[in-house]
C-alpha cells in the first residue's frame, strides 16, 4: 500500500488524548500513543522504534489509521478548518471522473454503501483533475456545500494511484493513510485481528475500543476496492479459521502453548492465497475448538472461551470446530464471509445452528498445505456465509477449475429427492418447515420425495467382499480411527517434542477432548488405520454406485446431479452452553446424516430455512420462548455442482413460520 513509514527527527512526548473540535462539531481524538510518522525501523542509540498505527475517534466513531501510506498528494497551505490530531486530518479522495457538481451525489451514495466513510471525512476532498487539466503551482481549492450544514474544501489532485475513499492526511508530508473502522468482537469469535502489510504479509492490529473482555476488529473501507473479472472478491471482508497459516502471523490451533511456542508463519497457504489473489480482505483469525476436534462450549473449552451463538437466547452452543467462523458471520453485518474447515461436520454444524449457508466440498479440491490437519483423508475447506451469491463467487475463487457455477445458467435439476432421517409428520413447527421445504423442492423439480433407509439398502446391494457385516459394524470406529491415528503423528507428536525441548522436558496443556481422542488412537494397532482406509473406500464405492451416482453426461452439461439427498441440518433444538457434560468420549458410531458425505467424499451444503420456537419450550436462560434456526442439508454426487437455484434461495416456499 506504499511506504511503511516516514523518518522523523523529533516528536512530542505528550501525545495522549489530544482533541480538536471544529465549529461543525466534527471531533477527532487520539486513543493511543503510537505515531504514524515513525519509520518501520528507526534506530536511535540501539533503540528500535516502530509505528503500529493510530487509533482515533471521528464523530464518536472509532477508527484505526494504518501505519502504511497509500501515497502522497500536494497539500494546500491551509486546511485550518479541518480538525486534526497530532498532525493528521480526515480527508476524502475521489478518483471518479465526476464534476464538482456531481460530488455531492457521489458522496451521499458512499454513505449508504460503505460503513467506514462518513460526512466528516468530506471537509477536505482531493478530487482527481479532469483529463487534460492544467496543474497549478499549488493545489487549487474551492469551497462547496457537499453535505448540509457543512462546507468542503475541494482540492485538485494529480495522483491517480490512490484509491477513492476516506483517509487520514499527514499534513507535514502529504502522505495519505487508509483507515479501518473498529468494531467490538462481542461474540468472542476472533483470536487475532489483522491488517495487511506492504510486503504481502499480515500483522496484528494494535487497537482496542470499549468492550467487555473482547477484541476489536478493524475493517477497511469498501471504497478502496473495485470488483473485476480478475478480482471477483475485491473488498470482501473475510475471517479465517485459526488453523490456516498466514505470512507474518502466529497461529494457535485453539491452544495457548502452541501460540507461544512457534514463531509467525513465513508464508500463506495456497487456499487462503487464492482468496487474497481474488481480492478478499483478511480481517483476522477466528477461534477453533482445540486442534479442530469437536468440543462442547464451556464443558470442553479450557484454553480459550467458546464463541457466542447469537441465535435465540444468545447462550446456545455455537457447534464446532469452525465455531468462530459461524458466530462471527451470524453476529456481524460488517463481516461478509468466513472460511472454515470440515472434517466431520465442523462447518455444517455451526452453519445449521446459527442460520447460515455452509458447505463441505468434494474432498481434494484445493491444497491444504499450511493448514493444521485433523485427518488429511477427510479434511476439506469451506465457507460460512449469509449471501448465496457471495458463496458462489467465493467457491469459484477457492476451488478454481474444480468448481462449476450455475449462477448464470439454468440447470436441469434431478427429479429424485432422497431423504434420510427427515421428518415425515408436521406435528412441530420445525418438522413442518422441513417437510414443506422437501415437498416444495420436489414440486419445483417435478419429482417425488423418497425416504431412504441406508441399512436396508446396504443389505440389499452391499459388495460381496463385505460378507455379512452391517453398515454400522463396518463404519463404527472408522471416523474415530482416522482422525486420531492421522493427527497424532502429524500434530501431537512433533508438538510435544518441540515443547519438551523448549521447556525442560515438560508437556504442554491440552484440552480434555483431544487428549481423550489421542489416547484412543494410541490404544489401536497400526493395522487399525489400514482397516479404516479399507472400510471408507468400500463404503465410498458402494454409495457412489448404488445410492448417489453421478449424473449421466448430457449434451449441454446442464444437469447438476442424478439426485438430491436431504437430511436435517438443524431443527430448532436447544443446547445451552451452561450445561456441564460428563467426561469427553470418542466419536464412535455411524450417523446417517452428516458423516455419510465425509466417507463418500461428496459435496454437502447447509441451506437455512428460517427459525421457529425452540424445541422444549421456554429458554432456561431467559425464561421466555425463543426462536432457533431450522436448516436442511443437501448432498449431491461427487463432481456434481449445485448453485442452489430459485427454490433453494426462496425462503417463502417453506411456510409461514420462517423469518
Amino acid at each position: 500500500m506504499g511506504d511503511p513509514g516516514l523518518m522523523i527527527t523529533q516528536f512530542k512526548a505528550s501525545l495522549s488524548f489530544l482533541t480538536m473540535t471544529t465549529s461543525k462539531q466534527a471531533r477527532t481524538r487520539s486513543s493511543g500513543l503510537s505515531l504514524l510518522t515513525l519509520l518501520a525501523s528507526l534506530s536511535v542509540a540501539s533503540a528500535k522504534l516502530a509505528s503500529t498505527g493510530l487509533s482515533v475517534t471521528l464523530n464518536d466513531v472509532y477508527y484505526f489509521v494504518s501505519p502504511f501510506s497509500s501515497g502522497k498528494v500536494d497539500t494546500p497551505r491551509s486546511l485550518s478548518k479541518v480538525p486534526d490530531v497530532v498532525g493528521f486530518k480526515p480527508v476524502t479522495v475521489i478518483q471518479d471522473r465526476v464534476s464538482q457538481k456531481e460530488v455531492s451525489a457521489l458522496l451521499t451514495n458512499w454513505t449508504t454503501i460503505d460503513d467506514v466513510f462518513q460526512p466528516a471525512f468530506a471537509e477536505a476532498i482531493f478530487l482527481a483533475e479532469s483529463k487534460g487539466g492544467h496543474r497549478p503551482r499549488s493545489p487549487a481549492v474551492e469551497e462547496r456545500h457537499i453535505f448540509p450544514r457543512s462546507s468542503s474544501s475541494i482540492i485538485t489532485m494529480k495522483n491517480t494511484k490512490i484509491p477513492s475513499g476516506p483517509y487520514f492526511l499527514e499534513v507535514a508530508t502529504g502522505s495519505l493513510y487508509p483507515v479501518y473502522r473498529l468494531y467490538e468482537d462481542f461474540a468472542g469469535a476472533f483470536t487475532e485481528p489483522l491488517i495487511p502489510t506492504p510486503d504481502g504479509k499480515f500483522q496484528p492490529m494494535s487497537a482496542k475500543i470499549p468492550g467487555a473482555a473482547s477484541l476489536s476488529v478493524g475493517v477497511p473501507s469498501r471504497l478502496y476496492f473495485t470488483k473485476s473479472a480478475a478480482k471477483p472478491l475485491a473488498g470482501v471482508r473475510i475471517g479465517v479459521k485459526d488453523i490456516y497459516r498466514l505470512a507474518g502471523v502466529k497461529g494457535s490451533n485453539g491452544n495457548r502453548a502452541w501460540y507461544d511456542l512457534y514463531p509467525a508463519s513465513s508464508s500463506t497457504g495456497p487456499a487462503i492465497q487464492r482468496l487474497i489473489d481474488a481480492g478478499a480482505q483478511i480481517v483476522g483469525l477466528q477461534k477453533t475448538s482445540q486442534f479442530a476436534n469437536g468440543e462442547s462450549a464451556t464443558a470442553d473449552w479450557v484454553d480459550f472461551h467458546a464463541p457466542f451463538n447469537p441465535r435465540g437466547d444468545g447462550y446456545q452452543d455455537p457447534s464446532s470446530s469452525s465455531s468462530g467462523a459461524g458466530a462471527s458471520v451470524a453476529s456481524y453485518e460488517w463481516l461478509d464471509i468466513a472460511i472454515g474447515s470440515d472434517t466431520g461436520g465442523s462447518i455444517r454444524g455451526p452453519a445449521g445452528v446459527q442460520g447460515l449457508f455452509g458447505n463441505r466440498p468434494s474432498h481434494g479440491l484445493v491444497s491444504l498445505d499450511n493448514v493444521m490437519p485433523l485427518s488429511p483423508t477427510l479434511d476439506t475447506p469451506g465457507f460460512l456465509v449469509r449471501d448465496p451469491k457471495l458463496w458462489d463467487a467465493a467457491q469459484a475463487a477457492l476451488y478454481g477449475k474444480n468448481y462449476t457455477s450455475f449462477a448464470d445458467k439454468k440447470p436441469k435439476y434431478p427429479k429424485k429427492i432422497l431423504t434420510v432421517g427427515f421428518p415425515t409428520s408436521t406435528t412441530s413447527p420445525a418438522s413442518k418447515m422441513l417437510v414443506d421445504f422437501a415437498n416444495a423442492l420436489a414440486k419445483f423439480v417435478n419429482g417425488n420425495v423418497t425416504a431412504l433407509d441406508l441399512n436396508t439398502a446396504w443389505a440389499a446391494t452391499k459388495p460381496a467382499e463385505a460378507g455379512n457385516i452391517t453398515l454400522s459394524q463396518l463404519l463404527n470406529t472408522t471416523y474415530a480411527t482416522l482422525i486420531t491415528k492421522e493427527q497424532t503423528p502429524l500434530v501431537r507428536d512433533p508438538f510435544y517434542k518441540d515443547y519438551a525441548a523448549a521447556h525442560a522436558n515438560r508437556r504442554p496443556f491440552v484440552n480434555p477432548v483431544p487428549l481423550r481422542r489421542w489416547a484412543y488412537g494410541d490404544s489401536l494397532p497400526v493395522s487399525a488405520l489400514t482397516a479404516a482406509y479399507a472400510a471408507k473406500s468400500l463404503f465410498m464405492t458402494w454409495f457412489n454406485t448404488h445410492i448417489l451416482a453421478p449424473s449421466s453426461p448430457s449434451s449441454d452439461d446442464a444437469t447438476c446431479s442424478s439426485a438430491l439427498f436431504l437430511y436435517v441440518g438443524a431443527a430448532a433444538g436447544q443446547n445451552p452452553r451452561n450445561a456441564y457434560n460428563g467426561p469427553p468420549g470418542v466419536p464412535f458410531g455411524f450417523g446417517t446424516s452428516r458423516i455419510i458425505s465425509v466417507f463418500a467424499e461428496v459435496p454437502d451444503s447447509v441451506f437455512p430455512l428460517g427459525d421457529v420456537a425452540g424445541v422444549g419450550g421456554v429458554s432456561a436462560i431467559t425464561g421466555v420462548e425463543e426462536r432457533l434456526p431450522v436448516a436442511s442439508t443437501c448432498w449431491r454426487p461427487r463432481g456434481g455442482t449445485l448453485e442452489g437455484g430459485e427454490v433453494l434461495m426462496r425462503r417463502g416456499l417453506v411456510g409461514e413460520e420462517e423469518q
